[in-house]
């Protein structure tokens, strides 16, 4: 553990990788910020950034980006057999592994996770948009389900905190 974060190797290695693939933690605050501004008056972007840096405390999350990011590089680099390097390198959209590899993540909060993921996969905004340009040359057919799921259990676990404060204060 890092003495002044409280955070693991894996921790770290999972948030140096995707910082290395071009996701920024806000980023994907942008995106909890996207899917829930307008069901919290007052919600900031340090509300979104403090949930999405939860989410990337937990274990099964680290785990999660560090498989995926792995197979995008290995892809990319042209390193998996066939006919899973095509698979791979193009996202075929039969393929589906990629998200249940986010799927992992998104039940980390909820069931409310699933509908904040599938939204926000169909929709692809911000960095979503960025990660599914196929024409930089860059595979990120696990990433970007990754991140989309990240920011979706983000805005679970936001939900889920404000529903408890309502309802202590009722």
């Amino acid at each position: 553990m890092d003495k002044n974060t409280q955070q693991s190797e894996l921790e770290l290695k999972a948030r140096e990788w995707m910082t290395q693939r071009g996701v920024t933690l806000d980023d994907i605050a942008e995106l909890v910020y996207y899917l829930q501004a307008k069901y919290h008056e007052n919600l900031s972007m340090d509300d979104c950034l403090h949930n999405v840096d939860q989410v990337l405390k937990k274990r099964e999350v680290q785990n999660a980006i560090l498989t995926g990011i792995q197979l995008d590089v290995l892809a990319e680099k042209k390193l998996l057999d066939q006919p899973l390097q095509k698979t791979i390198e193009t996202d075929e959209s039969l393929y589906g592994i990629d998200e249940i590899v986010a799927f992992a993540i998104v039940n980390v909060y909820g069931s409310i996770g699933f509908t904040n993921y599938g939204y926000i996969d169909k929709q692809k905004p911000g960095i979503l948009q960025k990660l599914n340009d196929k024409s930089t040359g860059e595979c990120h057919t696990f990433l970007d389900d990754i991140v989309g799921a990240i920011a979706a259990a983000a805005s679970s676990r936001l939900a889920h905190g404000t529903a408890d404060v309502k309802q202590l204060d009722d």
